[in-house]
This record gives C-alpha cells, structure tokens and sequence, in this order.
C-alpha cells in the first residue's frame, strides 16, 4: 500500500541522510521525496511516498521517525483529502515537421515548451504523478532524450465536507 507522509523538519546539515538511512535500514524503498523551504525560517517540508505493506508498518516509521532530534513533526496525509503535485521536464526528440503535433498533445495537459532546439523540445508539465505518467508515455514514441522527475510534494486540503475523509495524523 502506498502513504504519502509529510515531515517538518528543522533545516540543518545530515537530517535527509538520517531520514532517508532510516527508511533504508528497515527495507523500505522511498517511492518519491520532495524537500523545500517550509513558511517558517530554518525549517524544512520532506514529503515521502513509500510503499509498505500495512498501516502498523507506517505507524512503527513514524514513531522512529518522530525519535530523530531534528523531526518536529510526522503526518501520514495518505487518508486524506490532499492536493498532491509533481513537475516533470522532458526533452523530446523534435524535428520541425513534427513540432505541431508533438503541440496538439501538450495542449489537453496543460505543459508548456521552455525551450525548442534544432533537433528537441523541452516541455514542462505539472500535475500529479499518473497525469505525469500518462503525458511521459504520451510523448515516448517521439523519442525522450532527457527526463527529470521531482517528487511529489503535497498538502492536505483546506476544505473538506464533513464525512468526506478520514485523518490521521501521527505525531
């Protein structure tokens, strides 16, 4: 099963490597991992898609987890409403006659072409993970010289109809 699980973090040398030899020391493959800047000075956002094979397995992580000096707060936000996004640049093999259509597919995804080059375009696109996919795929049979993937970053919704979702926070 996979959870999305959310960490704020204080931003200081080492606190990745701690958080990433954890997850690797019990088996556990991070599917996706995103860290930036949170709202608040000297503090980091880490969200970590893993797979795990059930919820006291997620559990037993985030209480390793919330163990580490530097973590001051874990959140499982899988069971959640969430706004879930990932960025995506591609480089697709792009000679001038075939140009319009490889544009006529960017369109219905909302990407856009940042760069066009003699032989490649690079497009960009933003979404969640299986919009992402399905446009790689889209775009595959031109030719994908490069490929840069973020992970995916995400938040809980702000607002929820009552009933709408279950939450679970495990701090």
């Amino acid at each position: 099963m996979k959870r999305t699980i959310t960490l704020t973090v204080l931003n200081r040398p080492g606190v990745l490597n701690r958080i990433t030899n954890l997850f690797s020391k019990r088996d556990y493959n991070i599917e996706s991992i995103s860290v930036g800047h949170a709202e608040q000075a000297g503090v980091s956002r880490i969200t970590c898609v893993v797979h795990v094979e059930n919820d006291r397995v997620i559990e037993q992580i985030s209480k390793q987890l919330n163990k580490q000096i530097d973590v001051l707060k874990v959140t499982d936000i899988s069971d959640q409403a969430i706004v879930a996004r990932e960025l995506a640049l591609v480089k697709v093999a792009a000679q001038p006659n075939n140009r319009n259509e490889i544009q006529s597919l960017i369109e219905p995804f909302r990407a856009s072409v940042i760069d066009i080059g003699k032989e490649s375009m690079i497009i960009q696109i933003t979404g969640e993970t299986e919009k992402v996919e399905a446009f790689i795929e889209l775009v595959r049979p031109y030719g994908i010289k490069e490929l840069a993937r973020t992970g995916t970053t995400a938040f809980p919704r702000s607002s929820q109809r009552p009933g709408q979702t279950k939450s679970c926070s495990l701090v």
